[in-house]
């Protein structure tokens, strides 16, 4: 099953756009969707759909953490926001394949 959750991040769009470059274009393995949109208080929202959770993990400690890392400048803050993890109760789509909706 997919593995999905909602993140609001306290960034504006520059700095978010430095992110996304320092990641590069290559794809993240098993990351399905990720969407960023703007909040009405002036931060943003990610929501996230991935082939699992393993992946996801990995895709944090390979690739997104660094790339966050070099985006602040190593004056990243301390902890991460608040993760809130949706339960999946179906998933559909033509990002998914027949073996992820289970």
């Amino acid at each position: 099953m997919v593995y999905a959750y909602i993140q609001d991040v306290p960034i504006g769009e520059e700095l978010y756009q430095r992110i996304i470059d320092a990641l590069g274009p290559e794809p993240l393995d098993g990351s399905l969707l990720h969407l960023c949109v703007r909040r009405p208080d002036g931060g943003l929202r990610y929501i996230d759909v991935w082939e699992s959770k393993e992946q996801c993990g990995r895709a944090f400690d390979e690739r997104i953490h660094p790339a966050v890392d070099a985006a602040f400048g190593d004056s990243r803050p301390d902890g991460e926001p608040e993760v809130h993890h949706l339960d999946v109760v179906h998933a559909s789509g033509a990002l998914l394949t027949g073996d992820l909706i289970t």
